[in-house]
């Protein structure tokens, strides 16, 4: 099976930067497209930004411009720098790939564990 590990999580002062890791391992076979997603207490997961096998981004309006997605795709990872930070951008961070494993029919999607980001003085 396929897991998803997040890293990068944790307290920063609004304007300050923090970049999220998230490594895929597993009998992967294929890794197409990759994203981060999150959620604030209280409100529904939302997407933050995804990125596809071919290097196409797609960004929420709120993050236009401070927020870069990217991946290694020989490390099987996605990344998210975060610029910028505001207090609204709190929340669990899931990075999410679509996945194509060894003994499987087609793709799956797969969840890390979340990370926590608090943006606070």
């Amino acid at each position: 099976q396929v897991q998803l590990v997040e890293s990068g999580g944790g307290l920063v002062q609004p304007g300050g930067s923090q970049r999220l890791s998230c490594a895929a391992s597993g009998s992967i076979l294929r890794i197409n497209a990759m994203g981060w997603y999150r959620q604030a207490p209280g409100k529904q997961r939302e997407l933050v930004a995804t990125i596809t096998s071919g290097g196409i981004t797609n960004y929420a309006d709120s993050v236009k411009g401070r927020f870069t997605i990217s991946r290694d795709n020989a490390k099987n990872t996605v990344y998210l720098q975060m610029n910028s930070l505001k207090p609204e951008d709190t929340a669990v961070y899931y990075c999410n790939a679509n996945i194509l494993v060894y003994r499987q029919l087609g793709i799956a999607g797969y969840w890390g564990q979340g990370t926590q980001v608090t943006v606070s003085s």
